[in-house]
């Protein structure tokens, strides 16, 4: 059931989706605003929605009677569009402005930011194509880089730059477009 590739390539997607290295200037200006940022706290928060949606995603959507194939595709369209976001420098998904600066670890950041729509979209987009235990692992291995990620904004934001972050994010979005249309295709053809 262990499978490296799966794991490799589990991590990759979600690495895309949830773009923690793309929301660094969104971190950095909710520091500035709240003065502090819990890492810890974030992480662990982000971590339990994340594992929560892969183990009880599917009762979910059984109770309103979509497939994980129907979830799938729909799935493909939110990366495809988050991709496509990514890649023309446009903000189709808007973060809440009225977030209180004394919950900024949890809100925005552990949700939607890190543990938004599109994360929970591509977690039971990946259940359809890959083993649980190793998305538990990508969803694992990608909490350890976003922890990093938010111990470090500062640190980051002087060695990457603005033209770093920006040309990190465009490459991210055209993983993330392909990896739409691969979900799509697959999906849309299983089904006839």
């Amino acid at each position: 059931m262990f499978d490296f590739k799966e794991v490799i390539s589990v991590s990759l997607i979600l690495f895309s989706v949830i773009d923690i290295l793309g929301s660094i200037p969104i971190i950095i200006n909710l520091r500035r605003k709240s003065g502090h940022i819990q890492s810890e706290k974030a992480t662990i928060v982000a971590g339990i929605l994340m594992v929560l949606f892969l183990l009880l995603g599917k009762n979910i959507l059984n109770l309103f009677g979509i497939g994980v194939d129907d979830f799938a595709i729909a799935g493909a369209l939110i990366i495809f569009a988050l991709g496509a976001e990514m890649i023309l420098g446009v903000e189709i998904f808007k973060p809440d402005p009225e977030a209180d600066a004394s919950s900024t670890s949890i809100v925005p950041i552990a949700f939607p930011l890190i543990a938004g729509a599109g994360t929970m979209t591509t977690i039971l987009t990946l259940k359809a194509e890959f083993h649980q235990i190793n998305i538990a692992i990508g969803i694992l291995i990608n909490l350890v880089v976003v922890y990093m990620v938010l111990k470090s904004t500062t640190w980051l934001e002087r060695k990457l730059g603005k033209t770093g972050l920006d040309v990190l994010r465009r490459i991210f979005g055209i993983i993330l477009l392909s990896i739409a249309i691969k979900i799509f295709k697959t999906n849309l053809f299983d089904n006839f």
